[in-house]
């Protein structure tokens, strides 16, 4: 499996309990994006450092090859479906306790 699946495979499945299993809708919320706009430049900024300082390197046969920030662009699909589940998470078991 590629990073690209992966990656995707995380995205959908952040995106399914989003909306089917914790039923937090987060991704309808302008808290969520307003919060994923203050992470977004730091998740930039740390995945540009690890990967032109060759600290994380990526096969080029896994990723599809676009870049931003000098990372693949898989890494911000990863690190949004990352946000999203755990900030649903948050949500969910608030609720729960």
């Amino acid at each position: 499996m590629t990073y690209t699946q992966v990656a995707l495979l995380v995205l959908a499945l952040a995106v399914i309990f989003d909306g089917f299993i914790t039923r937090s809708r987060m991704l309808t919320r302008k808290s969520f994006w307003m919060s994923y706009a203050i992470i977004l430049p730091f998740q930039l900024l740390t995945n540009w450092w690890l990967t032109s300082r060759n600290i994380v390197n990526y096969d080029s046969n896994v990723i599809i090859g676009w870049r931003v920030a000098s990372a693949p662009v898989e890494d911000l699909i990863f690190g949004f479906a990352l946000v999203l589940g755990i900030l649903q998470m948050w949500s969910y078991w608030g609720r729960k306790l």
